[in-house]
């Protein structure tokens, strides 16, 4: 919703400030439909250029993230908290293999479908659930472990970040591209010189929407575009922080409580549940 107020606002502060001072819309309107055919076209071709085909899907799959709200909350962490907190208990009561067909099938798993926000986020699933089975299967150490989620959180942290730099990157183009749509429009007004100063004085305004244009859509529109997804990608990375922090303290030895508690220290302090409200969630 704050995406769409902020456009509705972009767009009435610069068209209405332009009427306001006797601009006529019309003019901006009809020139805006040619240059920003030259503009969007170029700035598509360009996108396609500078990305493969695998970033251009991982682009498109992420893209919507920027017109929906953050996944991350004080509920949801305290979900994860406590997700990973049953986890912990049962391995501690019953021992490792406990778990083992939780971790294979969690839709199915009665602790998992407590959670089904959690559980609808795939790549988190597939985090937690991979790295249990490490833990079953393997006798690693906790410094073993740990680097072995920091090469996977590196890696995950790389892809994620992704769609936010390729659309900034194209963000980046649009001022250029709109210089283009400008000098092809001085062009097409060198070849009417000999017309009434009227019709110049149109073709030259027309021109000069196509650097309007361009500036508009890069900084009124696809990059703060691209810093909301950046940001909301940052959110969503911390959910796996949370989730090595408290693995790697819990197989290091300390209690489901303690572990939870140093995966809650990995969170924000602006949606950071409170020691009280963790121990509260967990008694649950």
């Amino acid at each position: 919703m704050g995406v769409f107020i902020g456009m509705l606002i972009i767009l009435a502060g610069v068209f209405g400030g332009f009427m306001l001072e006797g601009g006529n819309i019309m003019v901006i309107i009809h020139a805006i439909g040619n240059e920003g055919l030259i503009i969007v076209g170029a700035g598509i071709g360009s996108f396609l250029i500078g990305n493969p085909g695998g970033i251009l899907k991982i682009v498109m799959s992420n893209f919507s993230k920027v017109f929906k709200p953050s996944t991350a909350s004080k509920q949801s962490f305290l979900d994860l908290l406590s997700l990973l907190y049953m986890i912990f208990t049962k391995i501690r009561k019953d021992g490792l293999i406990s778990v083992e067909e939780d971790v294979e099938e969690p839709t199915k798993s009665a602790i998992f479908s407590k959670y089904k926000g959690l559980l609808a986020n795939h790549h988190l699933m597939n985090f937690i659930t991979d790295n249990l089975k490490v833990i079953i299967t393997t006798n690693m150490a906790p410094h073993e472990l740990d680097n072995l989620l920091e090469i996977d959180l590196e890696a995950h942290h790389h892809e994620t970040a992704i769609p936010a730099t390729a659309i900034n990157t194209l963000s980046d183009s649009f001022p250029g591209l709109g210089i283009v749509a400008a000098v092809l429009g001085v062009v097409l007004t060198m070849g009417k010189m000999n017309e009434g100063p009227e019709e110049l004085g149109k073709s030259i305004g027309a021109a000069l929407v196509g650097t309007f244009l361009g500036i508009l859509l890069c900084y009124g529109f696809v990059g703060p575009m691209a810093t909301n997804l950046g940001h909301k990608i940052s959110d969503e990375g911390v959910f796996f922080s949370i989730v090595k922090v408290a693995l790697v303290s819990f197989v290091g030895g300390a209690a489901p409580q303690i572990a939870v508690e140093s995966g809650r220290r990995a969170i924000p302090s602006s949606h950071r549940p409170s020691f009280a409200e963790l121990e509260q969630a967990t008694r649950k």
